[in-house]
């Protein structure tokens, strides 16, 4: 992985599959606009597609498992709902994009983005800014924003790529994808499938452990088309369709009397996702290239069910049956004008004003029901929101030593409101090779559909006048390249200290009734910090800490105490080594700290809120091109066989091998 900047909207060129991956002399940044990743004021990683391939990630799970700053808590295996928290923040407040168009289902009850389903096939490059950013892209954006960009044809004619793959345990992997360009039409055509036996989700610490196996299988088809009429204008169509069936453990949950019941393996649970996933759009540049214009319209569609049948053997006798069904309508007008070529500032450089709209409308349906220990329960929630937006940005280079940037955007939502902002600057100490940086800003997170319309048997009410949830916080940090061995680059260090506020969070009540109300707040405080030692050439060594404080306030059970699920301490070490020409290894360690988390006993019975495990896991990856278009790889995830449990009576898979090769016509 390399530190660079977010590209929000675009698509860069794509790398090569078996070659390294160089670093672009402009990038597109948080604030939108090419920019030198050196000059962005935000905590920023990019994964590009031949990192994806070097390092073996399978899932999106696996490549955010050592990003700084980010904790990715799955519950099981693929499948299994798994949350990321950005800088402490909760897990709807990371917002996810596809290609910049946000791909939340808006049936989740809580409105978080489940990473546990995705796969990497059709992936060039995912891109994670932390902090607040909803100045630019709006409700969800206040711990971070993760965009997943797609494959795309840059080069001229037609090349085929493909992956296969098979491992254990009872693991097949494989993908196919054509690209190029052929005139004025660009095209990315993507195939992927996957099956795997997996592995039980129930610590085996726990006396209910049967072993009986999480399987997961999906496939993938992408199309992404262009189509350029004249130089600068280009006429694009992309188009997503996955599906996806696993079986899921479940905890014991509660009886109606809300006595704990104990966890059963019930090989039968299973879920399904479908997704499809549609956008259109256009992009040109008028004025000789003064201002870049683009208009894209998307519809997603989401439909989930998770389904426990009753089991004769279980003691809870337990069933259940959840389906969710959603549409998201996404428009957005985006520009860029580049103030440079219409006057000039002296000492301003590079100064380039973004500025657009944006409608995002959700619509869901929902229905759960579920039966144990001779107890029913049911809720639901039918509803509709929409969010009308308007932004506009500046960013300029003063001296060519200071790059200063400003983002404001006003939402209307949910009969609200929230106005945010964002303000960073970078300056170049260039005598001694350090960057300083430091950025100010606000986000906000508009209640979900379940917050505002579910409903349950026990008698919940969402509350249709809900506020957002509002944040405020600010980063200071530096990057300084420390010369030795005629290497000006022998050594990089880079801290960050972060500070966030957020208030009117949203939490469940069942006084004066039973709803959702902003009455909580929370304080969240830490220091990410980077190193990399490049020794010699074909050898590189990156480490990463992060420290986290958090802290809950307002009317909640958790109140004065630390936010669920945030580990203090987190950190890892990956070592690459580039032997001998052709042969990449690569081995990972990802540690976590304990944090504070619900609790299973070895009879998995719930005792109550307490401090959890720390784990950690060790991966590893071998890659060696045999010839320049073709490659052969060993991949090993948990290799050491860690029982850590990321949350609370879920265990993480077993060590998994997956051995393939990849080409490139």
């Amino acid at each position: 992985m390399r530190r660079s900047a977010i590209a929000a909207l675009s698509l860069l060129t794509a790398s090569s599959a078996f070659a390294g991956d160089p670093l672009p002399e402009v990038v597109v940044t948080a604030t939108r606009v090419a920019t030198r990743p050196q000059d962005v004021a935000a905590g920023v990683t990019v994964i590009s597609r031949a990192d994806i391939e070097a390092r073996g990630f399978n899932t999106l799970t696996d490549a955010l498992a050592d990003v700084p700053g980010v904790h990715v808590s799955p519950s099981g295996g693929l499948g299994g709902q798994a949350s990321a928290f950005v800088r402490g923040a909760n897990s709807d407040h990371v917002l996810v994009l596809r290609d910049g168009m946000p791909v939340t289902d808006a049936a989740e009850p809580n409105g978080a983005y489940n990473f546990g389903t995705d796969t990497l096939s059709d992936i060039e490059r995912i891109e994670i800014v932390r902090g607040p950013m909803a100045a630019l892209y709006g409700s969800g954006a206040i711990g971070g924003v993760i965009n997943l960009i797609s494959r795309r044809g840059t080069e001229a004619g037609v090349h085929w790529s493909g992956d296969l793959a098979g491992g254990y345990p009872a693991l097949v992997r494989g993908a196919v994808s054509a690209s190029g360009t052929q005139g004025p039409v660009d095209f990315a055509l993507t195939a992927a499938s996957q099956s795997q036996r997996g592995y039980d989700a129930t610590p085996q610490r726990q006396a209910p452990y049967r072993d009986v196996p999480g399987g997961f299988r999906d496939r993938v088809v992408t199309v992404n088309l262009g189509y350029s009429p004249v130089v600068g204008t280009r006429l694009s169509l992309f188009l997503r369709a996955q599906s996806a069936y696993f079986a899921y453990n479940t905890l014991g949950g509660f009886d109606a009397s809300f006595n704990p019941l104990p966890t059963f393996d019930n090989a039968n649970t299973n879920g399904q996702v479908a997704s499809l996933l549609g956008r259109v759009g256009g992009t040109t540049t008028l004025f000789d290239g003064a201002l870049e214009t683009a208009v894209f319209a998307g519809q997603l569609q989401g439909d989930r069910r998770y389904y426990e049948p009753l089991h004769p053997a279980d003691p809870n006798q337990a069933s259940s049956d959840s389906r969710y069904h959603s549409y998201r309508t996404d428009l957005q007008w985006n520009n860029t004008l580049h103030l440079d070529r219409l006057a000039r500032v002296p000492g301003v450089s590079d100064a380039q004003l973004t500025f657009g709209t944006q409608y995002t409308g959700d619509s869901a349906k929902s229905r759960s029901t579920s039966d144990s220990a001779g107890g029913g329960y049911a809720t639901s929630a039918t509803g509709f929101m929409a969010d009308y937006a308007a932004y506009a940005g500046l960013q300029a280079s003063v001296l060519k030593r200071l790059v200063v940037s400003g983002q404001v955007r006003q939402d209307w939502v949910a009969g609200q409101s929230p106005g945010t902002w964002r303000a960073g600057a970078v300056y170049d100490l260039a005598a001694i090779a350090t960057r300083l940086k430091a950025s100010y800003g606000t986000g906000f997170r508009a209640p979900s559909l379940f917050d505002r319309y579910g409903t349950d048997v026990f008698g919940f009410r969402g509350n249709p006048n809900l506020r957002p949830e509002r944040s405020e916080g600010w980063e200071a940090g530096f990057t300084t390249d420390i010369p030795a061995l005629s290497r000006d680059d022998f050594l990089t260090l880079g801290a960050t200290y972060f500070d966030q506020r957020v208030r009117d969070l949203i939490v469940t009540v069942f006084s004066p009734v039973y709803t959702e109300a902003n009455v909580q707040s929370a304080h969240v405080h830490g220091i990410e910090t980077e190193a990399t030692l490049r020794p010699a050439p074909w050898l590189d060594v990156r480490a990463s800490w992060t420290l986290l404080a958090t802290r809950a306030a307002g009317q909640s059970p958790s109140v004065g105490t630390k936010l669920l699920r945030r580990p203090q301490n987190q950190g890892s070490l990956a070592v690459t080594a580039r032997p001998l020409e052709g042969l990449r290894v690569t081995a990972t360690l990802v540690y976590t700290g304990s944090a504070r988390d619900y609790l299973y006993d070895n009879n998995s019975f719930g005792t109550g809120y307490g401090t959890g495990q720390h784990g950690l896991v060790a991966n590893a990856s071998v890659n060696y091109a045999i010839r320049p278009d073709a490659e052969v790889y060993l991949n090993g995830w948990n290799v050491l066989g860690s029982r850590f449990e990321p949350v609370n009576g879920y265990q993480m898979p077993g060590p998994t091998v997956l051995a393939g090769v990849r080409f490139r016509l």
